[in-house]
């Protein structure tokens, strides 16, 4: 209605067409590589040894307690073991470990073809050969080619790759019924369950890594655990302890020495006070941290599921994980598929790691790069490795981070689809 009086304005339109732009692409802008701050309690241990001057394992002062033997001792009870050592790396408490159970140069080891570089190499360390077990579209050891195999070596060498826990009850069956002992690489498994038993508490003896990428940050570092004081009295003379190896907390009793202490090469790799300082605050926050961990793979995983032409790892209800990274399958791709849509996705600030590649890249290496070991192809492991991704999963990234990543992941495999 116009009122009297009033002039009636009409409304410039604009007739000039326009053409609709494309959305601009969603972006992630976090790090994939940027770990959470040392907590400030491990910091101020951290100092007070460095103003101490007394880095070194055995240098302690009057009744003082080494920060070395104080970490072995609280990490064996969050373990429920009897025994633990500190080591200088993961890979040196898996050296140690199958030096302790007698693995010699010349002797061949068992362990997954689908690991990392560090675990076939400790085994090349000592002279051995690695003899790969196949793996499954769960990215966990072959049960059944790990039988067919266990006659052509005493030890396995268990790496839980990525987090991913197999049945651990069928394994040990077949490896006790065969003679075989069962060493643990639990550097991607520290605080996490097959059913109620803790990973690293099935074989004779569990190895843990502190290294930055893992659970707990010391930069570098190890963890042994065992229940078997022969064992552990080898490990402990192994590790550098001289005569001193009374002074260790979680160790056997005097007892269990006699037998080893002039008989054991002293391959120094304990680890330092340092270290062993900033690593206790962080291994009391360890079931809080998992959950914050398994909160963030959640999300991805529910981001992802149904998603064309990609497959997600399947997690039985009998493997408690501690998700620290996440991995899923794009099975049967074109190798020029996967690496078009690995560059489309870090165009988009979300790094993925290809385990199929046929040259290794950064840490992505497999079992058919490691020429040393002169590997026996593999062909269904080997379209199972073609097929997988890999992806860090730091706590710096927020619940909203992860189900962005996962948006772009999926909006990328849909263009490829």
């Amino acid at each position: 209605m116009v009122l009297d009086g009033a002039a009636t304005v009409c409304p410039s339109v604009n007739m000039t067409k326009h053409t609709p732009q494309p959305a601009t692409p969603d972006v992630f802008t976090g790090a994939f590589t940027q770990q959470e701050p040392i907590p400030q309690e491990g910091i101020d241990a951290a100092l007070a040894v460095l103003n101490g001057g007394r880095l070194h394992r055995y240098n302690t002062h009057g009744d003082e307690i080494a920060e070395t033997a104080l970490l072995e001792e609280e990490f064996a009870a969050q373990m429920g073991s009897k025994y633990c050592l500190s080591c200088a790396s993961g890979g040196y408490a898996m050296a140690t470990a199958m030096r302790a159970c007698g693995v010699k140069a010349g002797d061949k080891v068992l362990t997954n073809a689908f690991t990392l570089a560090p675990v076939p190499g400790a085994i090349a360390s000592l002279g051995a050969t690695p003899i790969f077990v196949g793996v499954g579209e769960d990215l966990k050891i072959d049960l059944d080619d790990l039988a067919a195999k266990t006659d052509e070596a005493d030890v396995l060498l268990l790496s839980h790759m990525r987090g991913h826990i197999c049945d651990m009850d069928r394994l040990m069956q077949i490896c006790d019924a065969a003679g075989v002992k069962v060493i643990e690489d639990c550097a991607h498994t520290m605080g996490a369950k097959w059913k109620d038993t803790y990973s690293g508490r099935h074989g004779v003896m569990g190895c843990y890594s502190t290294q930055t990428y893992k659970h707990v940050n010391s930069g570098e570092g190890g963890l042994l655990i065992s229940d078997d004081p022969d064992l552990m009295a080898r490990a402990i003379m192994l590790s550098g302890s001289y005569m001193l190896y009374t002074r260790h907390r979680a160790a056997p009793p005097p007892e269990a020495f006699e037998q080893v202490r002039l008989h054991t090469p002293n391959i120094s790799g304990r680890m330092d006070n340092l270290r062993a300082a900033i690593l206790r605050p962080q291994l009391r926050d360890l079931d809080a941290q998992a959950k914050r961990w398994n909160d963030r793979y959640k999300v991805l995983e529910d981001g992802l599921s149904g998603a064309n032409r990609l497959t997600l790892i399947n997690r039985p209800a009998d493997e408690h994980y501690v998700a620290s990274s996440f991995q899923f399958l794009l099975l049967d791709w074109a190798d020029a598929e996967i690496v078009d849509f690995v560059a489309r996705c870090a165009a988009r600030g979300v790094e993925l790691k290809w385990f199929g590649a046929d040259d290794p890249v950064a840490f992505t290496s497999k079992y058919d790069s490691w020429k040393y070991a002169n590997p026996t192809p593999m062909p269904a492991t080997d379209r199972v490795l073609k097929g997988v991704m890999d992806m860090r999963l730091p706590l710096t990234f927020s619940l909203e981070d992860c189900a962005q990543i996962a948006r772009i992941i999926r909006e990328e495999v849909a263009i490829s689809a």
